[in-house]
């Protein structure tokens, strides 16, 4: 099961992919960039709920998620 902050970090960074793309193909850098750092801002939220999700199974006696 995911927690909040893993959905919320995949949802960031898909909306920072698509701001990205978009920026790409209409020459727009700056919302390029937002992309890009939306995307990043996402994975670091992902990342600290996979966090979170871990130290919860080992207090559970359950394997860290990274190492399913």
């Amino acid at each position: 099961t995911m927690n909040k902050d893993q959905v919320k970090g995949l949802v960031e960074e898909a909306t920072g992919k698509v701001k990205e793309i978009t920026g790409k193909v209409v020459g727009n850098k700056d919302l390029e960039t937002e992309g890009k750092i939306q995307n990043s801002g996402g994975k670091i939220q992902s990342a600290y709920g996979d966090l979170k999700q871990d130290l919860k199974d080992a207090t559970k006696g359950k394997k860290p998620a990274a190492c399913a």
